[in-house]
Parts: structure tokens; sequence; C-alpha cells
């Protein structure tokens, strides 16, 4: 059948139909030279974009007026998948549909920062879904290569690690460093704040007092009495488990906001936060009950004495020492009491 045997609409669809074919490989052969050259160019530049680091994936290339992605198959192969998973025109959004929810919009605003102008190279750590669901990291960082007649970016190279094993030692380190630190504001031996946590916890409290009109801040000091004649009579080991015990009751007989701590040898420090010293009283002493009536360890009782002292202003140490001065008048005036 020759084109003499066509009709003028099946001519014309024909002619269509080989337009529409030849844009379509003028377009694939546009996209195949900038490929190519940003490929010669980087041979020309010994490889500019690569980096001697461990987990490299390789380059990655964008043709932005065709919206596809020539990369290196490791990058999906590292997350499970076949190579058979792989559509044969591999899209942007390939890749940004896999990115984690909580990396997407920081990884698009990198992008769109770069391809408008405002960040000299397109830089990302993001995560992205894995075949089995979990989630690798990858550092990511592109550069425009190549702009049109009018100044927009038509191509980008980059190039792509995984990071997951140093993502992974990060924050085994940071769990670590948080680890030592709050152990660093524990006592060692009763496991509740120490002096340290208990100063800084009082700090704050002031602070967030001065913005709070109306607010009171209250403390109390405790004190074994006669500690040292269970020391001397029962032992250090003894008078240790004394301590720990008496943490312990203190633990369970706070209110939330409260905070309890071993202020040194001996003595505890009670932080009340929005508390007058009338109630701070009443708290105290129901400590100071709980603990004359508890037998430790099924051989003694033990007695506390507390001083309190409500903030009305001036530093710390004056604040403590107030409440001192009210627990050494619980001392000399019989003990087993709260001043």
């Amino acid at each position: 059948m020759g084109y003499a045997d066509f009709t003028r609409e099946q001519l014309l669809d024909h002619i269509n139909e080989v337009e529409l074919k030849l844009a379509q490989t003028h377009a694939k052969m546009d996209a195949l030279l900038l490929l190519n050259r940003q490929l010669l160019r980087e041979k020309e530049q010994e490889a500019a974009l690569d980096f001697a680091w461990s987990g490299n994936l390789g380059h990655w290339y964008w043709d932005i007026r065709s919206n596809h992605v020539t990369f290196n198959p490791l990058k999906v192969i590292t997350l499970g998948y076949d190579v058979s998973d792989i559509p044969e025109e591999v899209p942007f959004q390939f890749f940004t549909n896999l990115l984690h929810p909580d990396d997407y919009q920081t990884t698009m605003n990198a992008m769109k920062a770069h391809l408008n102008g405002e960040a000299p190279v397109y830089e990302v750590e993001y995560r992205i879904k894995a075949k089995d669901g979990s989630y690798h990291w990858y550092y990511d960082r592109g550069k425009i290569t190549d702009i049109d007649a009018n100044g927009n970016p038509v191509f980008l190279a980059g190039i792509v690690f995984d990071v997951t094993d140093k993502k992974r030692k990060v924050q085994e380190l940071e769990a670590q460093n948080q680890l030592l630190a709050e152990e660093a504001m524990l006592d060692g031996l009763t496991k509740i704040r120490n002096r340290r946590a208990l100063v800084e916890v009082l700090q704050h409290a002031i602070d967030d007092l001065k913005t709070k009109n109306g607010s009171t801040l209250s403390i109390a000091l405790f004190d074994i009495d006669d500690f040292k004649r269970i020391n001397d009579t029962k032992g250090h080991i003894f008078g240790d488990k004394v301590l720990t015990e008496l943490a312990e009751i203190s633990m369970r007989s706070i209110r939330e906001p409260d905070v309890f701590g071993r202020y040194g040898g001996e003595e505890f420090l009670l932080v009340l936060p929005n508390t007058d010293k009338e109630s701070a009283f009443l708290i105290a002493d129901r400590i100071r009950k709980l603990v004359s009536e508890q037998c430790f360890y099924g051989d003694i009782h033990v007695t506390v004495s507390a001083g309190i002292s409500e903030y009305l202003g001036g530093s710390i140490s004056d604040f403590i020492k107030n409440a001192d001065e009210n627990l050494y008048i619980a001392k000399r005036t019989g003990k087993n009491k709260v001043v």
C-alpha cells in the first residue's frame, strides 16, 4: 500500500505521528547530549565531583526538562530493591517518594534553594525507605551544570553517599553522652539528683519564678538526726542503706513538679515550685513522719529534721542558707521536727 492509497485524513495522521516521533527523538538526543557533555566535563576535570569517602554510591544526573534521572544502580540496590524494580525512565519523584516524611520538606527546600540561586549547591542529608521498610541515611550533594538561554537550570550533576553507619555511630555516641550527662547529675549512691543538679534546678526555678507574677517557690533542707551514731554503731554499709532507703521513701512522697536530691552527706534538699512556706511545711512534715515510722531493714528507727525557706529574692546561696538556719533551730530544739 503506497501513499497514493492513503486518504487525506490518514495521510495527515501519519504525518503527525512521524512529527511526534521526531520530536521525541530530538528530545532524547538533547538529553543524551547534555549527559554526554557533563560526563566529558567531569573526565576533563578528573571527576571533580568525586570524593574519597566510604559509602560512595556514585554520581547522579538530572535532566530537568525531561525529568529523567541517570544514576548508579547501587543507590537502589543497597536499599534492597532489584534492578527490575527500577523503571526504564526514572523521574526525580522516584526517589523523593521514598523519603522519610520528616526529611521530605527539608530536601525539597534544599533543592529549591539551589535551583532559585539562593544556595551555591544542593546539599542535604535524608533518609530513604528501603524495601524491607527500614530507612537508610544518605548524604546528597549536587550542582547545576547547564542553563538555557534564559538562564534557567536544565541539568544537575551530583554525588550521593550512604552514611547510615556513620549516622548510627553518631546517634550511639549522642546517646552515650546523654547517659553520661544524666549520670553526672545523679548521686552515685542513692541515684537521685546530686548537689550540682539541685543547684541547676533551683536556678531554673528562680528564673521561672521571675517571669510569673504571684508565683511562689520554697525549699526544704533535711538532715538525718544522729547519723554519725548510726555509722559508728552499725557501720558505714548500713549507713549507706539508710541513705538509700530514705531517698526512696521521700521520692514516693513528693508531687509531680517537686525535685528531691542529695545535697551532701546525710543532707537532702527538696525543691517545691508553686509552693509557699506553709504548704512546704506540710509536705516536709509528711516526709518526716513517714521516715520516723519506717523500720530501716527491720533493725533501727531513724528520724530527720528539716528547715523550710520561701524564696523572697536574693541569691541561691542566701535561699539555702535561710533553710539551713531553720534546720539548725530544729536540731537545737529537739530534732525530728520541721521549722
